[in-house]
């Protein structure tokens, strides 16, 4: 590694270790608004302002250090591959399964590591042995991918795909749970649902749904694609049996990375997704068999654990939440616009939903790609359409203004 590059990745690490140092003792909500705190931290990123990604459910940028890290590892694998590649740096992923174990919370041995959310939950949703006739629950809101899954079994294997819906916002936690409850019947055999939606960014009341399942013998998946780095949170208090993740979203890691989580008693009985020998039975690696594949992207996983160690969750979903509420609660004085995400703290994070009464919101999309060089999710769904709002920890107080100023200008002359 050159001299020069390992003094500014030590550079970029210290700034944001040495800032969050300077704001310990106080409040997550006090330090939420303190400018100069985050400007330390937008530092660490290297992205273009000459657009404002309000995108950043689909994937968010990696800082520096995660960025170095990940070079280093493929300048390295690129010098055997065999030697370097398979014989070390594989090896090393196991040190990341540790780091992310603790991170989550959960034991490693129940940590698989794969390339994203979906690639982890079809692991469990075909994984698990289901009967023509059975029945799987999730809601009519969950990620399209999830939902064609079980679609597909419904057309291979005869299952029963059952959906609810439930209104957006929520009026609270206890309907979500109602739902799911009044919608089980003595054949349902699987639950799915989201930890927080990739639509409105709702929050469900994970422990809650998975007490009521387990009380009747059903199994849970939960998608936590969105959750995971996002708000607090430690797998082992939700007492889900399956939970996957993208860490490429929240986390920050190399794109390409994420997590399958399965309790220890169900890794067994749980099929992998890839073809595995009977030997592997027991073993959370069964899931990761996916031939060949990159050792750079999954070793920087680690890096990012340390960046989001050094800002510190209970900061970093506080101010996620002061950015969505700078331009939810303007927004929402507008008579053309409508919050369709919870202003209730324990219901939402950072995922803000901006839907409009009478206006396209494709159009004020584009128009705010051409226009302003703001970047959002467009998102239809047949009880409601609108714009997913999703800035970062990088994004400027400027920045969510400017996209206040030009929605009002925008739904002024649709």
């Amino acid at each position: 590694m050159h001299r020069r590059n390992f003094f500014q990745l030590a550079l970029g690490a210290t700034a944001v270790a040495t800032a969050s140092a300077a704001v310990s003792g106080r409040t997550p909500e006090d330090v939420a608004t303190d400018e100069d705190y985050w400007s330390e931290i937008r530092g660490a990123f290297s992205i273009d302002r000459n657009f404002i990604n309000l995108n950043n459910g689909y994937v968010s940028p990696s800082p520096r250090t995660v960025q170095d890290a990940m070079r280093r590892y493929l300048d390295y694998s690129d010098m055997g591959p065999y030697p370097t590649m398979v014989n070390v740096l594989y090896r090393e992923i196991e040190a990341v399964r540790r780091r992310l174990a603790q991170y989550a919370g959960c034991d490693p041995e129940e940590i698989a590591i794969t390339r994203n959310a979906s690639e982890s939950l079809e692991n469990a949703q075909y994984g698990i042995d289901l009967k023509p006739g059975d029945e799987v629950l999730t809601t009519n809101q969950d990620y399209p991918r999830m939902i064609e899954t079980f679609k597909q079994r419904e057309r291979r294997d005869g299952i029963v795909l059952k959906m609810i819906s439930f209104p957006v916002p929520s009026p609270g936690m206890d309907l979500l749970v109602r739902l799911f409850e009044q919608a089980v019947t003595p054949r349902t055999k699987l639950i799915l649902f989201c930890h927080i939606t990739n639509r409105t960014g709702q929050i469900f009341p994970v422990r809650r749904i998975c007490d009521m399942a387990h009380a009747r013998g059903i199994p849970v998946i939960v998608d936590g694609a969105h959750a995971f780095s996002h708000f607090p949170y430690k797998i082992s208090d939700l007492d889900c049996d399956y939970y996957g993740v993208s860490l490429h979203k929240w986390t920050y890691a190399p794109v390409g990375t994420g997590f399958l989580y399965v309790k220890k008693s169900r890794i067994a009985s749980t099929w992998s997704l890839m073809a595995s020998g009977a030997t592997q039975k027991d073993d959370i690696r069964k899931f990761e068999e996916v031939g060949t594949h990159p050792a750079a992207n999954l070793n920087a996983i680690s890096d990012a654990l340390v960046f989001n160690d050094n800002i510190g969750i209970d900061r970093k979903a506080a101010r996620l939440r002061y950015l969505r509420d700078r331009w939810a609660l303007r927004l929402a004085q507008n008579p053309k616009c409508k919050i369709l995400h919870s202003p209730d703290p324990a219901q939402s994070c950072g995922i803000g939903f901006l839907a409009f009464n009478g206006i396209d919101p494709s159009k004020i999309a584009s128009a705010l790609v051409n226009k302003y060089s703001i970047y959002t999710s467009t998102i239809g769904h047949e009880e409601y359409t609108g714009l997913r709002i999703t800035p970062n920890i990088y994004t400027t107080l400027k920045e969510i203004d400017v996209f206040a100023d030009a929605v009002e200008r925008e739904v002024k002359i649709a």
